[in-house]
């Protein structure tokens, strides 16, 4: 009886937290929401950045400069540079933002431009900001930051419940990724916020890629921003968690102050002493390379699953980038092609392109689900005469990024998205050439029309990659294997590289489950 007894006083507690869930998964009305949008020109007028853009915008017209970020640390130190050099507005938004050294740092310098009377308004992904409830809605009482959630979870412990209550929402996430300065620069492209994204391991090829962009592209994005910003999506903080102590925010400059202390942030500071975070460097001086450039993004209704397909980044690329002729070379890595997207390769391949792609190999990837996705077709690509890389992992990778939930988020050897036709038109954003990315999540990025950066790319496929990269190749008899290049010759693996047949048999099952359309 005793046991009995328990047994049914756990059953009705367990009811009881679940009805109690369950209850609470309806989110608020935006009724009361008000929104704010761009900076007319006139506002903009005397800040610095206004002044020294206009003369290049003007010598440059129709164009926009494009500077890539390949470097991590620099990449870091160029988002502080903006939190500092910003005097009128910050529109942020990223699908992770982790409350690590990097991440605390950046806060900091949020804090530290809104106390300047700049207007921060920082759009976040819910499923990306796990832990840091206390510190956004601190944020969010400082009279000059606004934060939203996008898609937020109406339970907020333990989160994985909404993707049981609501999982039509949370099914999607929002995946982009820009930060804006007084509507004049903006750097957009692969990377969130965390430690793993702007320490990458010196030298890896593609770990990661950003674009520093200005001119009439950096307000292309800043009005971007406010559709996503004024998307039903789109949840006031104080709509979802509760008012904290004042003294809160006070605790981020304190958490700043330790994180600045901390051994491992000296890399990161030596990036900002080095960039010259005290001074405001002459931008005629940085070697901006001036192009025709185009941002494209969805409609960010497909956060409710309610945009039409015409409205799709998936759907717009190819009008604005156009149909290859001589080469395709991408880069992503996640690649799931689908059946869909094999067969436009091979097409692609038929008609005498040049169709190359790098991605993640299973040692390095952090999400075996998506690698399955993507190891069901190498066969078929490269029977059809596509060239398969696989980025091999890199010694320090952080490997798994929990806090992406479910979907992953690659710290992984290799995170950029990109691709270029021709060699002649790039693009760069938080695009992967997956399911998710086409159909699920909302997505952001650049078509620039720019032989430089396309030919860096073919370069870069012509001489580095298969020096280090895993080919994956077919014999004979229709078997994988793998070309392992090193300075005393070739190096043949019949079984994918640094991995367990444990693993192994892992993702054979997974490619078995009807889940592509997920990944």
């Amino acid at each position: 009886m005793p046991y009995k007894s328990a047994r049914n006083t756990a059953l009705n507690s367990l009811c009881a937290l679940l009805s109690l869930a369950l209850a609470g998964c309806s989110l608020p009305s935006l009724e009361s929401r008000v929104d704010s949008t761009v900076l007319p020109a006139a506002a903009l007028e005397g800040g610095w950045l206004d002044a020294a853009t206009k003369p290049l915008a003007a010598a440059h017209p129709g164009l926009s400069g494009i500077l890539p970020i390949t470097d991590a640390r620099h990449a870091f130190a160029t988002r502080m540079l903006l939190a500092y050099t910003a005097e009128r507005t910050l529109d942020i938004q990223y699908y992770i933002w982790h409350q690590d050294i990097t991440g605390t740092l950046l806060l900091e310098a949020l804090r530290d431009a809104a106390d300047r009377d700049v207007r921060v308004r920082l759009l976040l992904d819910d499923n990306g900001v796990r832990g840091m409830d206390e510190v956004l809605a601190a944020l969010n009482q400082h009279p000059n930051i606004e934060v939203r959630l996008f898609n937020p979870f109406s339970v907020r412990r333990p989160k994985e419940i909404g993707f049981i209550t609501h999982f039509s929402r949370a099914n999607r996430r929002m995946h982009n990724k820009s930060f804006t300065a007084d509507q004049r620069l903006t750097i957009v492209g692969g990377r969130n916020v965390g430690d793993e994204y702007f320490g990458a391991t010196d030298g890896l090829l593609f770990s990661d890629l950003d674009v520093l962009a200005i001119g009439p592209v950096a307000q292309e994005t800043a009005l971007d921003f406010d559709r996503y910003w004024a998307s039903q999506s789109s949840y006031p903080v104080e709509l979802i968690l509760p008012a904290v102590p004042e003294q809160t925010l006070a605790a981020l400059s304190d958490a700043a102050e330790r994180a600045e202390r901390d051994p491992r942030a000296e890399k990161y500071l030596r990036a900002l002493r080095e960039a010259g975070l005290d001074r405001r460097a002459p931008l005629s001086e940085m070697p901006f390379e001036w192009a025709p450039t185009r941002m494209i993004s969805d409609d960010p209704a497909k956060g409710l699953g309610l945009a039409d397909d015409s409205d799709l980044l998936i759907s717009e690329l190819p009008r604005v980038i156009g149909q290859a002729k001589e080469s395709f070379d991408l880069v992503s890595p996640y690649f799931v092609p689908t059946a869909a997207g094999v067969e436009t390769l091979a097409e692609m391949a038929a008609q005498g392109v040049r169709v190359r792609v790098l991605t993640n190999a299973l040692e390095a990837t952090d999400v075996a689900a998506v690698h399955a996705g993507y190891a069901k077709r190498r066969r078929d690509l490269l029977r059809a005469g596509v060239q398969l890389f696989e980025t091999q992992r890199q010694p320090g990778d952080p490997g798994r990024n929990e806090s992406a939930g479910p979907f992953g988020s690659s710290g992984s050897s290799l995170h950029a998205k990109t691709f270029a036709v021709d060699g002649k038109k790039v693009f760069v954003g938080s695009f992967n050439f997956d399911p998710r990315s086409a159909r699920l999540n909302t997505e952001l990025g650049f078509v620039i029309d720019s032989p430089l950066l396309g030919e860096a790319i073919n370069r870069a496929f012509d001489e580095r990659i298969p020096m280090e990269a895993y080919e994956v190749r077919l014999n004979d008899a229709g078997r994988l294997y793998w070309v392992q290049r090193e300075p005393d010759g070739d190096i043949h693996h019949r079984r994918e590289p640094g991995t367990s047949m444990l693993r192994r048999v892992g993702v054979r099952l997974l490619s078995w489950l009807p889940i592509e359309w997920l990944l």
